[in-house]
């Protein structure tokens, strides 16, 4: 990604040159119950989350009856169950978005249909972001661009080429876009995060803001994402692991959260940087480096040799040690006692 691009919601720049986005996903862990969602808020809040997402459902938009057959790998019953069984409606939702707003975080939320589009549409949300499922939905894609609003996009389970079609619609539209990394297994075993997935989606798109969305059960990928250059770090989230909502199993919790948010800004710290000499690291090679030393009394127009030169501690002579075979073979210009760091006026020109 190139430096100082950013994409911008309400007042929070995100990109390479700014600390990483962190979005807790309360999701529908709250198995449909805002005192539960609230809940979950007030930990995100504790933990200092800047973000917190949710999902927005509205069935009979988002699903077909076939729905009803089709049974994820983390569950025991159809999607459309878990679905309307876990869905808050508008109500709901709009308490849910002033409660979080109020307590100072950003508040966004996952689309899954154009009618849940046009709802937070409704509630002035300031960002959409767009799940794995939905990134080869076009026409969904479409409906979204002419809402002009920032677009975070996961993009598990789509290739390169799918993900340059979703790319270009938001392009086309000039709505800010990033791209999240993901693998859509809940919990996604560490051999199949694939961090090297998340370098070939921030090489494909340059001009993109990046990062990872992660469903394993710890903070170690989005750790090694941001090594890599992630700007965006999204997790599950919930107040305790003992509920029972679809993605506890690969939620973290507020303890979980604070340390994924002050760990990711000590690596953001770490990033970058050139291979040479830090200035600040002068008071340290001062003392660790070597310099020139005579370890005879060498009188003027002897030849230095090894055995009367050679190179000690501290770095501050004024020939280092790099040097050493240089002067070896050439003459005295003056006396010198023993234990004294060479100056290069010390030899014979």
């Amino acid at each position: 990604m190139k430096k100082n691009n950013y994409i911008k919601i309400q007042n929070r720049k995100i990109g390479i040159d700014y600390a990483p986005f962190v979005i807790a996903e309360i999701g529908i862990n709250h198995e449909g119950s805002l005192r539960v969602a609230k809940k979950m808020v007030d930990a995100a809040q504790r933990a200092g989350a800047e973000c917190v997402k949710h999902q927005t459902h509205i069935i009979d938009d988002e699903m077909s009856s076939l729905a009803k057959k089709v049974i994820p790998g983390n569950a025991n019953v159809s999607i459309y169950e878990i679905m309307k069984r876990c869905s808050l409606n508008e109500k709901e939702e709009n308490e849910l978005k002033d409660y979080v707003e109020n307590k100072g975080m950003i508040f966004i939320s996952t689309p899954f249909s154009r009618a849940a589009a046009d709802r937070l549409e409704s509630m002035k949300v300031s960002a959409y972001k767009i799940g794995s499922g939905e990134c080869n939905n076009y026409p969904l894609l479409e409906h979204i661009s002419r809402l002009n609003k920032p677009v975070i996009l996961s993009t598990g389970m789509n290739t390169i080429n799918n993900i340059s079609k979703a790319v270009k619609i938001f392009k086309s539209a000039k709505v800010p876009l990033a791209l999240l990394h993901t693998t859509n297994l809940y919990p996604t075993p560490n051999h199949l995060v694939r961090l090297g997935a998340m370098k070939e989606l921030s090489k494909s798109f340059p001009n993109n803001v990046y990062g990872l969305s992660d469903h394993t059960i710890t903070n170690h990928a989005c750790y090694g994402a941001v090594a890599l250059g992630a700007s965006i770090l999204e997790r599950h989230f919930t107040d305790h692991k003992e509920r029972k909502g679809p993605d506890i199993v690969c939620s973290m919790d507020e303890k979980d959260c604070n340390e994924l948010i002050e760990g990711s800004k000590i690596i953001w710290q770490m990033r970058g940087g050139k291979k040479e000499p830090a200035v600040e690291e002068k008071i340290t090679s001062d003392f660790a480096f070597s310099t020139v030393v005579t370890i005879k009394d060498i009188k003027k127009g002897e030849v230095f040799t090894n055995e009367n030169l050679w190179v000690k501690r501290p770095g501050t002579g004024e020939i280092l040690a790099e040097d050493y075979k240089k002067i070896i073979g050439k003459y005295c210009a003056k006396d010198i006692k023993s234990d004294s760091h060479l100056k290069w006026s010390h030899i014979k020109k």
